[in-house]
Formats: structure tokens, C-alpha cells, sequence
């Protein structure tokens, strides 16, 4: 749009200079020539050509219009024709981009895009060779790579590792499962707002108390520790307890370990809040049972006392026997109280881990045969079944109960079936043959404390069931003359998910790591003085109910992504719908896809805006159109408290500073030129997605023209037409 209007602009002055000069040039020679005639013959001639005169100026017009015509076919074939094959052959040159060139200029101009064809050809050639021998050679360095991650993705101790300004290169599945438990907003940031790849631990942890660890591990360093490490304990701002230890990461190379010999650090975190309110309600048990314990023990010891006199009456000695039934009675309920506290305790103390059901059926065979005249065998088990058990005590009531059998009922042979009962359940029968048993019966079983042989639990099965969440239950089975114990059990739950992965491409394992980033330190420079590969940035895009914020619109969706380090980062996303509390309008719902039914019962944007401010926190804002997102964002500072007043690029406002002669700027069109796959159009974090690979192959561009900086692009984009729009 920009360039037809200039291309107008310049074709209307030249039309109209050239009308002027020609008018000019006319006149002129008719005032010329009328100066060397006789009046009689100046008239004659006037008037021989006055009834001509309109037919001139027709023909004048019709002139100036032909040549105007003949200027744009000329400008469009020879200056704006080579200008875009310019422009398309600087993607080819500076980005990764693969695609032919065309032009519709001259034949001179088609050829010269034929010939760059075949070089980019070659270069690609030259690539992939290049490529087949850097792959070759670096493959034993990709094997260690992927041995790290699968052992940092697989660790459940939570490992975060910073480098010295606290900016996270490193973090496993467990540390991304630990900060969800963290976060504000869990059901709206998932954790997503507290880490990330390139985010400040700062955000989590105060910098003094981190600071001062740093300190002491350096201090160790220098007194010669050959493993220093430092502790401590810290509140997050969501009020969980964590338990913190510091190792340090050494500098190696060059000689620059003496002068500088810390890199960064590594945090192993322990999630300590339920541990601490039981040491804290156990300590207070403990407290209660010593200092009621001591009063009571007083007055046994001065009622036994009395009682050795011989000359105390009946009465007197009445009154006295009181006083140590009512203590002794007194000192029961508490020491019971304390041991039904301590079971509780014990019956919730270990948490439930993930197993598959057929390891769990084949180790309680195991268990049960080790008692000891018992069989046991598997009968119908679901291999494909995933439990969320505490299997210690599961195996130990599984054993209980077939001791009791065995003991009681003389069995000789059980059986474990294993069957799914529904979403999120799963069926564990222990079945037998032979006598049955009544209801009291296996009341009683499920109530007592489990033991077998010289091996006592405080636990019950019931306490069991309760740890689970599940069930217990007794069945016969007339037709088979069998009878079994049924435990209900949960399954596991299916591993974390990203909402984008309906339309986002991912690769087998998120990018939990960046090692370039023990390079990258906190500078004193303003962020318009970073470059442009330097900085982190928070790619985003709203969906709305309309075009018109001021006008009462309101945000439907927020989707967002992260850039470190000139990567994308396409596990630590942000999506989520918003109720808007207001009509959908039903033109809008073809175009993003999002119902009323959707957003009802969504969070309000007064949580899911401060969610996202936290998530884009310490980046730059990147957006496509960004002007339009950003006014819905300002729209809500007054009731969210967020304001977003971090640096916005904008890639539209970048696209027409690279590329000035492209006719369009629209997200599709760039994409088309950069070869950029369009997945997930008009999904907040699909586009947010798309326009983030449209920004990392805009960078190299912006350095060809020499726009290295965040300031440099901030004010090339303010120069450009559209960076005009208001909303």
C-alpha cells in the first residue's frame, strides 16, 4: 500500500512538472512569435486558432496522459521490479530461507534472478555437505548432549542452574513441576511466569539471600573445599517453604579459572512446606504430651505418697485412689491421641509415585510367596496400566491379607487380576478359591493393624485405602466358586501438557537448557544499547471479540512464547482463554474459532493479565500489528494494577524497514516470503508462534541495513507509514 502510494506521489509531481514545462515551453514561443507580427496579422492568426483551442488542450491532456502511463510501466519494469528482487534476494542471503525468485521486470532483470536461483542452489549444496561433515564429526558431542538431558529430564531431585547474574540455563521436568506448585496463578501460568530459559531466579529467590550463598561457596573455594556448597532456607511469595542447596560451576580455559573461577551455580530444591507443618504439629504433640505428663505425674507421685501413711482414713484414701484413676485415665486418652496422630502421619508421610501395574503385580507375587505356603499367579492383568501408588504399604497389605487367608482359612493359592474401571481408576482384586468369609469378618481384617509374622505396621488397610484415595471391598463370585478383595486405585495422570500442542510443532524433549548462556552477563547499558541477540523477549498475540478497544472490546484469548538467546523456545509457552463478560460476536467466531461455551467459566482477564505480566517479565515485547495488542493491554492497567512498560517491537513496522518495496505486510504475506509455516492462524499462540519465527529471521536482516540494537530498531520501526495507526 505504502509503495502504490508513493509510486502515485512521484508520478503526479512528474505529470504535473512536465505539464508545467511543456505549457511554459508553448507559451513562450507563441508570445515569441506574436511579438514579430503586425497587429493585423497577430489577430488574424488568433483568430484562425481560437475554435482550435479546446482540441490543443485535449490533446495536450491526452499527451501528459500517455506519458504518466508510460512512467509507470517504465518504473514498475525498471526501478520498482529490481528493487523487490533486492529485497527478495537479502532473505535468501541472510536468512536460511530456500525458495526461487521471480521477478516481472525486463528480460535483463529475470535473468539475474535465474542466476541467483542457481547460486542460492549451490550454496544449499555447499550447506549440506558442510552440514553431513560438522554432523559427523560432532555426533559423539550430540550423544553427551542427549545423555544430559535425558538424565536431567528424568531426575526427581528438581536441579536449577544459573549463571553468575542468575539467569536460568538450565532446569529438568521436575524443577518446571516444582515452580508450577509455586506459582500465584497455577491453573493460568502453569509456572510459566517463574521459570524459563534466560528468566531470573530473582524472581523467585531474594538476590541477598542467594548473593550471600554465592559468598559462602566462594569463600570455601578460596580457603582450598574441594566440594563447597551452601544451604538455605527460604519463603516463596506463594508461601511454600523450600529448602535450598548451592554447588558452584567452575570456569575452565585459557587460564581464567584462578582470576575468575565461578561460572555459575546450580540450586537443588526440596519443597519442605508439608514436612515443616508436621515436624511443627508433631513438635507441639510432643509438647503437650511433656508438660500434661508432668502434671500428671505430680499428683500421682503426691497421691502415692499419701497412700503409704497408714493413718490416712478411708475417705482420705478414696479421695487419693480418684485422683490416680482420673490421671492414669488422663495420661491413656493423651499418649492414645499422640500414637493415632503419629499413624496419621505415618499413613500420608510417603508420597504416591508412578509404577506400572504389571511391575506391581509381579512384585507382590514376590511378597506373597516369601510368607510361605502360598502360590501365588497373575490372572487377567492390563499391562498398559500406569498406577499413582504408595507400593510399600500397597505390597504390605496385599501380603496382610494373604497371611490372614493362608492362617485362617487354610489357602493355598491366590491370584492378582489387574483391570482398568474407568477413567482415572483401576481395579487390584486378590482372588482366592475355597471358604468365604462374612462381612465382620473382613471388617475386622481391614481395621486392625497390619502384621506379619515379627514384622508389625501401626498402619491398617483401611489407613492404606485412605492413603490412595481409593477403596476396599469384598466380593464372591458364585459361578466360579471364587471370592476376592478389591482395591480401587488411581492411575497415573497422564504427564504435563502444553495447550499448544494441538497446532504447535515440538520436538521430542522441551529445550530445558542453554549452555551459550554462561557467556551472556548483565551489562550497566540501557536496553537500547543491547543488541538485538542479546536480549530475551516475550512473543505474543491476543484474540478479541472486535476491532475496536476503545469501544468497550474486550481480550478472548492471550498466547505467548518466549525468545532466548536467538532460540525458540516453544515449551515454555502461555495460553490461555479469557471470559471476556460479554457477548462473542457470532461474525468473529469463523475467524478465531472461539465459542461463548469456551470461555464460560474461564478466568477473568483481572487474573490472567497479571499471570502474563509476570510471565513477560524482564523481556521484550514482540507482537505483529503490536500497536493494536498493546492498546487492549494499556486499556486494563487500571483494574489489573499490570502495566507493561517494557520495550515493543513490532514485526509488521520491522518488515517494512527491511523490505520497503513489498507490496504487503500482512503476517501471512511475511510468512510466505520467509518460507515460515503458518500453523494455528487466529489462535492467540498460534500466530504468537509464527510471528516469532518471522522475528528471529527479521535480526539478521535488520543487521544488514545496520539496525544492531534494540534502539537502532525501535526508531527505524517510529520512521516507518504504519507505525502512524492509532487505536
Amino acid at each position: 500500500m505504502r509503495r502504490d502510494t508513493r509510486l502515485l506521489r512521484v508520478l503526479a509531481v512528474a505529470a504535473a512538472g512536465g505539464a508545467l514545462l511543456l505549457g511554459g515551453w508553448i507559451a513562450l514561443t507563441a508570445a515569441l512569435i506574436g511579438s514579430t507580427l503586425e497587429p493585423p496579422a497577430r489577430e488574424a492568426v488568433t483568430g484562425a486558432l481560437a475554435p482550435a483551442a479546446p482540441l490543443a488542450v485535449m490533446t495536450f491532456l491526452a499527451f501528459v496522459g500517455a506519458v504518466v502511463a508510460l512512467a509507470q510501466v517504465a518504473y514498475r519494469r525498471w526501478i520498482a521490479a529490481p528493487a523487490r528482487l533486492l529485497e527478495q534476494a537479502q532473505v535468501l542471503a541472510t536468512t536460511d530461507v530456500q525458495r526461487e525468485l521471480t521477478s516481472d521486470g525486463s528480460a535483463d532483470v529475470k535473468g539475474l534472478a535465474g542466476v541467483i536461483n542457481e547460486l542460492v542452489r549451490q550454496r544449499e549444496q555447499l550447506r549440506s555437505d558442510v552440514a553431513a561433515q560438522v554432523a559427523l564429526a560432532s555426533r559423539s558431542v550430540e550423544q553427551e548432549r542427549n545423555r544430559l538431558a535425558a538424565l536431567m529430564s528424568e531426575l526427581t531431585q528438581s536441579v536449577v542452574v544459573c549463571n553468575l547474574d542468575g539467569r536460568i540455563l538450565l532446569y529438568n521436568n521436575r524443577a518446571r513441576v516444582q515452580f508450577r506448585a509455586l506459582s500465584t496463578a497455577p491453573s493460568v501460568a502453569a509456572g510459566a511466569e517463574l521459570i524459563g530459559l534466560g528468566r531470573s531466579i530473582y524472581t523467585v529467590f531474594d538476590r541477598k539471600l542467594v548473593a550471600h550463598a554465592l559468598e559462602s561457596v566462594q569463600q570455601r573455594l578460596a580457603r582450598g573445599a574441594a566440594n563447597p556448597s551452601a544451604q538455605f532456607v527460604t519463603t516463596t511469595r506463594a508461601g511454600q517453604l523450600l529448602r535450598v542447596q548451592m554447588a558452584p560451576v567452575r570456569a575452565v580455559g585459557d587460564g581464567d579459572a584462578d582470576a575468575h573461577p565461578l561460572a555459575g551455580f546450580v540450586l537443588m530444591l526440596d519443597n519442605i512446606t508439608r514436612d515443616y507443618e508436621e515436624a511443627s504439629a508433631r513438635d507441639r504433640l510432643l509438647h503437650g504430651l511433656t508438660e500434661g505428663s508432668r502434671a500428671s505425674l505430680a499428683n500421682l507421685q503426691a497421691a502415692v505418697e499419701m497412700l503409704d501413711y497408714a493413718d490416712v482414713d478411708a475417705a482420705t484414701r478414696e479421695r487419693f485412689l480418684a485422683v490416680i484413676r482420673d490421671e492414669a485415665q488422663v495420661m491413656t486418652r493423651r499418649i492414645q491421641q499422640v500414637a493415632e496422630q503419629s499413624t496419621q502421619g505415618l499413613a500420608t508421610r510417603w508420597p504416591l509415585e508412578e509404577m506400572l501395574g504389571a511391575d506391581l503385580v509381579g512384585a507382590a507375587q514376590r511378597r506373597i510367596e516369601a510368607l510361605g505356603g502360598l502360590r501365588a499367579g497373575a490372572a487377567e492383568v492390563d499391562a498398559s496400566l500406569w498406577l499413582e501408588v504408595d507400593s510399600f504399604s500397597l505390597l504390605q497389605a496385599l501380603a496382610y491379607l494373604a497371611g490372614r487367608l493362608r492362617d485362617e482359612y487354610e489357602i493355598k493359592l491366590v491370584q492378582l487380576r489387574l483391570q482398568s474401571a474407568g477413567p482415572g481408576r483401576a481395579h487390584l482384586d486378590l482372588i482366592w478359591t475355597g471358604q468365604a468369609m462374612s462381612t465382620e469378618t473382613v471388617m475386622t481384617w481391614e481395621t486392625d493393624p497390619m502384621r506379619l509374622g515379627a514384622e508389625t505396621s501401626p498402619l491398617a488397610v483401611r489407613d492404606v485405602v485412605q492413603r490412595h484415595g481409593g477403596e476396599f471391598w469384598f466380593e464372591r463370585e458364585r459361578v466360579r466358586h471364587q471370592a476376592f478383595f478389591r482395591f480401587l486405585l488411581p492411575l497415573a495422570r497422564e504427564g504435563g501438557e502444553l495447550q499448544a500442542s494441538a497446532f504447535v510443532r515440538s520436538e521430542s524433549r522441551p529445550e530445558y537448557y542453554d549452555f551459550d548462556l554462561f557467556a551472556v552477563t548483565e551489562s550497566s547499558r540501557a536496553l537500547d544499547d543491547r543488541k538485538l541477540t542479546e536480549l530475551a523477549y516475550t512473543v505474543f498475540d491476543t484474540e478479541t471479540t472486535g476491532l475496536e478497544p476503545s469501544a468497550g472490546d474486550e481480550i478472548i484469548q492471550i498466547g505467548a512464547t518466549r525468545v532466548v538467546n536467538g532460540k525458540l523456545l516453544k515449551g515454555e509457552s502461555f495460553d490461555q482463554l479469557v471470559d471476556p463478560r460479554r457477548p462473542i460476536p457470532p461474525a468473529g467466531i469463523p475467524i478465531h474459532g472461539i465459542t461463548p461455551e469456551m470461555v464460560a467459566g474461564q478466568p477473568t482477564i483481572e487474573t490472567v493479565l497479571p499471570a502474563f505480566h509476570a510471565y513477560a517479565q524482564d523481556t521484550v515485547l514482540v507482537a505483529h500489528n503490536a500497536a493494536f495488542d498493546m492498546r487492549f493491554l494499556q486499556l486494563k492497567e487500571a483494574v489489573t494494577g499490570c502495566r507493561f512498560d517494557q520495550p515493543v517491537l513490532d514485526t509488521l513496522l520491522l518488515s517494512a524497514v527491511v523490505h520497503p518495496n513489498q507490496e504487503s505486510h500482512k503476517l501471512e504475506a511475511i510468512a510466505e516470503r520467509f518460507d515460515v509455516t503458518v500453523i494455528g492462524r487466529h489462535t492467540a499462540l498460534g500466530d504468537a508462534m509464527v510471528t516469532a519465527e518471522i522475528f528471529l529471521k527479521l535480526i539478521p536482516l535488520l543487521a544488514e541495513k545496520g539496525i544492531h540494537t534494540l534502539g537502532q530498531a525501535r526508531r527505524a520501526a517510529e520512521e516507518t507509514y504504519y507505525a502512524r495507526l492509532k487505536y
